[in-house]
């Protein structure tokens, strides 16, 4: 339940608030849309701090958006060695400059006596909502390496399904305690942006941009007799700004002509011979009857109580056999140290990965991912290890030839029956739908 509510109820009731907040707010009080800069209380500091923390939000919010919008251009950029390493470089540069921004703003904002009486209840909460974002956000990039990567497999659908109103839990029940915070600070800071300063972020003046050129003339006999010195400042200023934009517009330039290349080979596509159109229409073929036979796995475990898994006499001590449960994961079935099946889980209870079938000379399977080592006896994980919860146990039943139900372990470890041990050779596993009701 509480995983339904932060992760499915939150989501829709913080894009409702948006939406509905931020329409009423443009409506009946248009004038407080804005950032309400205190530039003209305290400029110094403010320089020093919000200068770092836009340039990095940008770019964190730039990369978020990428990967939600484009999953499949961004897993071609990043299956390169070298752009992957230098996204999470750049990531982490971002995040420690937008960090860096948002001490310096909340120590401004706490220390000058002149914006203690504009400073609200709301702009602290704020404040310190995207310090933990950010702090949440660095510690998943340093402990949860590769995130560029493994997010378009489990954030993205995951974000995906709520747009679409199907949402999928997934993989987000799965992901360790930080990744779920990160999750749903994301949530509440949107649940704030009509109620707080950042509405600002829809009133962007990007018409200031097009206008033409305005000049001021200051009619204060004071301002009149330094106007000289404030006139060549002003073309200083100007021609500093030139430098830089076009400094930016070459760094721009020469970024997009290293790029272009492979945008365009993306979206036209390789050109192929007939030959490889033929391996490509096969590959995909072979990825419809994969999607077929998953399909007839699921329905099979619709419609049986029991689904096969394997004879007795062929489970291993330290060889699982896979088999699909009926939440559709993965799972091994070996022959337990009491002589009878042992079934567990076989999806990484850190960030669902499938964990190997071959347990070592310590009775642990390991899941290649982030390495964690699973014990096949209770599942429990190693100590250190990156997961924390230990792999699920799968409770099932035993028919003997005649397919009548001669002993049943719950995912209690209960057993059920008696058998005698010439017959449990000729016996079959099956999994139990009544089980995973239970469980």
């Amino acid at each position: 339940m509480p995983d339904k509510f932060f992760f499915i109820g939150l989501p829709y009731v913080a894009l409702f608030a948006l939406i509905a907040g931020t329409i009423y707010r443009l409506k009946h009080d248009p004038f407080s849309q804005s950032a309400q800069s205190s530039q003209f209380l305290e400029g110094r500091k403010l320089l020093w701090g919000i200068i770092p923390f836009h340039l990095g939000l940008f770019i964190i919010l730039a990369l978020h958006f990428i990967v939600l919008l484009m999953p499949g251009l961004w897993q071609s950029l990043i299956a390169n060695g070298a752009v992957l390493l230098a996204v999470e470089a750049l990531g982490i540069m971002a995040t420690l400059a937008c960090l860096l921004g948002l001490i310096l703003l909340g120590i401004r904002r706490l220390t000058e006596a002149k914006l203690q009486p504009v400073t609200t209840t709301m702009d602290l909460v704020v404040l310190s909502l995207l310090v933990v974002q950010v702090i949440s956000g660095l510690m998943i990039a340093l402990g949860y390496r590769w995130g560029s990567q493994w997010a378009t497999h489990t954030l993205v659908p995951y974000v995906w399904s709520l747009l679409t109103f199907q949402p999928n839990l997934d993989h987000v029940i799965e992901m360790s305690l930080i990744i779920k915070l990160h999750i749903i600070g994301a949530w509440v800071t949107v649940l704030l942006i009509p109620f707080s300063r950042l509405i600002h972020m829809f009133s962007m003046p990007l018409q200031y941009v097009f206008r033409a050129p305005q000049r001021v003339v200051w009619a204060n006999i004071r301002r009149n007799a330094v106007s000289e010195d404030i006139r060549i400042a002003e073309v200083s200023s100007r021609r500093m700004f030139l430098k830089g934009a076009g400094g930016a517009s070459a760094a721009g330039a020469l970024l997009a002509a290293g790029t272009t290349g492979t945008l365009v080979q993306f979206f036209r596509g390789p050109d192929m011979s007939i030959e490889e159109e033929a391996e490509l229409l096969e590959k995909k073929l072979a990825q419809l009857k994969l999607n077929a036979e998953q399909r007839e796995l699921q329905l099979e475990r619709m419609r049986n109580k029991y689904v096969y898994v394997s004879q007795v006499a062929e489970l291993e001590p330290r060889k699982g056999k896979y088999f699909i449960d009926y939440q559709m994961n993965p799972a091994m079935a070996f022959m337990g140290e009491d002589g009878l099946p042992q079934l567990i889980s076989a999806k990484c209870t850190h960030l669902g990965c499938t964990v190997g079938n071959t347990a070592d000379e310590q009775g642990r399977v390991l899941c290649p991912c982030h390495i964690s080592y699973f014990n096949i006896n209770d599942g429990s994980p190693n100590e250190g290890a990156p997961a924390k919860d230990p792999l699920p146990r799968l409770g099932w039943v035993l028919k003997n030839p005649a397919g009548e139900i001669v002993l049943s372990r719950g995912t209690d470890g209960k057993l059920e029956g008696q058998i005698a041990p010439e017959v449990l050779a000729t016996c079959s596993v099956y999994i139990a739908k009544q089980f995973e009701e239970e469980a």
